[in-house]
């Protein structure tokens, strides 16, 4: 049987193909987009736009996670989320992810038809870990510290999911690149991702347009970067991760079916 993610209805074959998370962002101040979709209108477009262009989820988040952000209360997440959400029905028909931290913020949006819980804090809250085991929804949980103790976070994380009867075809794991890291610690995970995921779970590279990309192609604006994000995106597909969390997903796409074309490749000289 091929590895598999599972979220809700939805399964992902992951020795199939490499799979493209757009992301939506319904906030006014995130380092990339930052209300450029902040409205239910030019959020729900752009959501349509991205799944027209090929992507296999929508990741919507509502709050700013990007260094130095100012952190808003659940109440205001859902005051953001919500209207969005509810605007999507019947417009959406890959699975939905909800990028969030608060445990009240997932468990309402699974009842609007969520698939996916997106948790930065990596489901260390037992109150995430509950609503989690009470549905049916994938978790991806991403690590946000230090390079040294990835590999005991995601042990630590799996067994406590599992005690949990969260099944591990629905977790999917994420380094947390550009989240607790140094600049030469983000490339190196890149460079090894197979040391540090195991190779028996979803995987998950979220390095869309961040610093160490600018840092390294001499600080280009953030929207400069799409070329740098392919480099890094496409190094980790070839590296084993088996989703890639983007902003621009047309380009995303194409990248990942010559990445995945590569690596499927068998003709002997």
């Amino acid at each position: 049987m091929n590895k598999i993610f599972r979220a809700g209805n939805f399964v992902f074959d992951l020795e199939a193909k490499t799979y493209v998370m757009g992301i939506l962002n319904v906030t006014p101040d995130s380092f990339s987009d930052g209300n450029k979709w902040f409205g239910v209108d030019s959020a729900v477009a752009h959501a349509i736009e991205m799944q027209n262009d090929g992507a296999d989820i929508i990741d919507i988040g509502a709050q700013s996670t990007r260094p130095g952000y100012i952190k808003i209360s659940a109440k205001e997440e859902l005051k953001r989320l919500v209207p969005v959400l509810m605007a999507l029905k019947g417009k959406i028909f890959v699975p939905i992810s909800v990028d969030t931290f608060y445990p009240e913020v997932a468990q309402e949006a699974i009842k609007y038809g969520v698939s996916i819980i997106n948790d930065v804090s990596g489901f260390t809250s037992e109150k995430m870990l509950t609503i989690a085991s009470k549905s049916d929804c994938g978790c991806v949980v991403m690590y946000d510290g230090k390079i040294s103790n990835i590999k005991s976070f995601f042990e630590t994380q799996v067994s406590k999911m599992q005690d949990k009867n969260i099944k591990k075809e629905r977790i999917c794991l994420d380094p947390g690149i550009g989240f607790g890291k140094n600049n030469m610690e983000n490339i190196y995970i890149i460079k090894n991702f197979k040391k540090y995921l195991p190779n028996n779970f979803a995987t998950l590279i979220a390095a869309s347009k961040k610093s160490f990309i600018g840092m390294i192609c001499g600080n280009p604006p953030v929207e400069q970067r799409l070329a740098g994000t392919i480099a890094a995106h496409t190094i980790a597909i070839l590296n084993g991760a088996n989703i890639i969390r983007v902003h621009d997903v047309k380009e995303a796409v194409q990248a990942a079916k010559i990445a995945d074309a590569i690596l499927k490749s068998n003709l002997e000289g």
